[in-house]
């Protein structure tokens, strides 16, 4: 399976659970039972406006922050260097009368310094260019049209989207965080500078696109995990999203769903405040029991991130079915659009877009869309 089959099968099938989920999100399994019968809905069903196959805020985050990652530098990006990160142009140090960090009094940094220095714009150029992305994504909740380009995010082709200005339930962490200033992701483990308190899934469920365009399962993770400081400041909220986004490369590599799993919790464990979300993950691997949404709803409701991605975990491991694991996601009392998203995202990326049910990807919403982006952002990561 190529590349580009993963990515577009990751984010269709994101798109897809969250499709499924959304009619159903608010309403608890036995309200599920009571419309839909024991087994709950077996695909797409009208939400309020009596219409099928719409995508929520979950899948138009994910849009913006593939938007977002494009428009990013990398590390053999020209903006990623300067004459002071450059080797034999030792550049002025960041204190006057103090000599760069690895570097003695009248030296020029080594290559060690300046790829160190590199990455770091490299870092930071990402967040700024994800968070700009999200500021779009805010216009599309605060106008019902795109509004004059008269602000330096306002610019590209996603945010001329007419069927993305539509409010979809989005989260209020998410909208408050775009409202207030961002001064840069806090070290990891400590309480971010927005909303430091929040840890609600929006984080996770915009956060599989970083797996996809970084290779590098800690780079993945760390910029994963700074982008969800934008608006989430609880540690296990951004970890979570860090933790999510190094699954998704490693099964971009070609790894199984269990090992991935593993050894993103192994690099899970050499950051401060972990606990949270290594002990959802390892209930999320307990799968001796049969698939239920019962053992689905022993794992919480997933309105906290790390809720929701042992929910996604847990059903795409539990059920050797792509149909039934991503029903298995959205039936049950919770958020519903989210765990069927995160799943989504899983199943996508492990099996391709092959593997995804015909009858709800030919109604899906902003198809199109997803596909061009997708096709993008695996054209970037060759």
């Amino acid at each position: 399976m190529d590349v580009q089959d993963r990515v577009r099968g990751c984010l269709l099938g994101g798109a897809i659970g969250d499709a499924l989920g959304a009619p159903i999100e608010f309403q608890s399994l036995r309200e599920i039972r009571k419309h839909h019968g024991n087994a709950g809905i077996s695909g797409y069903v009208a939400d309020w406006r009596g219409a099928t196959g719409l995508i929520t805020d979950d899948t138009q985050m994910t849009l913006f922050t593939v938007e977002g990652l494009l428009r990013a530098p990398h590390a053999s990006d020209p903006r990623a260097t300067d004459s002071d990160a450059t080797p034999g142009r030792g550049g002025p140090p960041s204190t006057p009368g103090t000599p760069a960090p690895g570097t003695g009094a009248g030296e020029e940094p080594g290559l060690d310094t300046v790829m160190d220095r590199v990455m770091d714009r490299v870092m930071g150029g990402a967040v700024e260019a994800v968070r700009e992305a999200y500021l779009r994504w805010l216009d599309t909740q605060d106008h019902h049209a795109p509004p004059p380009a008269d602000r330096p995010h306002r610019t590209g082709r996603l945010r001329e989207e007419g069927w993305l200005y539509a409010r979809r339930a989005p989260g209020n962490a998410c909208l408050s965080g775009l409202h207030r200033s961002f001064p840069g992701p806090s070290p990891l483990g400590g309480p971010g500078p927005v909303n430091p308190g929040s840890k609600g899934c929006g984080t996770v469920m915009r956060s599989a696109p970083f797996g996809l365009a970084r290779s590098d399962p800690r780079e993945a993770f760390e910029l994963a995990a700074a982008c969800a400081q934008i608006t989430h400041g609880h540690p296990t909220g951004y970890l979570a999203a860090g933790a999510f986004a190094a699954i998704i490369a490693h099964v971009m590599a070609g790894r199984a769903l269990e090992p991935a799993v593993h050894r993103t919790m192994d690099l899970l464990a050499g950051y401060p405040g972990h606990e949270e979300t290594t002990r959802a993950l390892r209930a999320a691997l307990a799968t001796d029991a049969p698939p239920s949404p019962e053992r689905v709803e022993s794992l919480g409701g997933a309105w906290v991130a790390e809720e929701a991605l042992a929910i996604g975990v847990h059903c795409a491991l539990a059920e050797p079915s792509v149909e039934r694991a991503l029903l298995l996601s959205v039936n049950h009392s919770g958020d519903s659009d989210s765990t069927g998203s995160v799943c989504g995202n899983l199943l996508g990326a492990l099996h391709g877009t092959a593997a995804l049910p015909a009858a709800w990807l030919e109604p899906l919403e902003g198809r199109a869309t997803i596909e061009r982006l997708a096709a993008e952002l695996a054209a970037e990561r060759a």
